[in-house]
């Protein structure tokens, strides 16, 4: 199964599910704010990539933190306790396929090898 994990309004994951609902790509969508995420599923994805592509940094949640809330992020488990209290703060979006992640954040020439038409 196909798996979009984001916050519906943020505009790279509305651009990422455009992409793949009008070349005919079946998926579900998570929804971080309401559906939540749980330290079984990030601890899944920091075995896969990174915790520094996992969190994004970039992004206006992390740049609101406190410097001690920021470098208190040394290490998987402080970078999962935070990913738990702050989900905004995690790239997006993140696809999945059968657990394993495929893409982070959206790239649309990534997007087009994933799916080639």
């Amino acid at each position: 199964m196909l798996t979009l994990y984001g916050i519906p309004n943020c505009n790279t994951v509305k651009n990422a599910r455009l992409w793949l609902q009008t070349r005919g790509v079946v998926f579900g969508f998570h929804d971080f704010k309401k559906d939540g995420v749980n330290s079984e599923l990030l601890s899944d994805w920091l075995q896969q990539t990174s915790l520094d592509r996992l969190i994004n940094r970039a992004g206006m949640t992390w740049r609101g933190l406190s410097d001690e809330s920021k470098a208190a992020v040394l290490d998987n488990s402080s970078a999962t306790k935070l990913m738990l209290e702050k989900p905004s703060v995690i790239k997006r979006p993140v696809l999945v396929q059968d657990q394993k992640i495929i893409q982070l954040g959206f790239d649309e020439a990534n997007y087009q090898k994933t799916f080639p038409t």
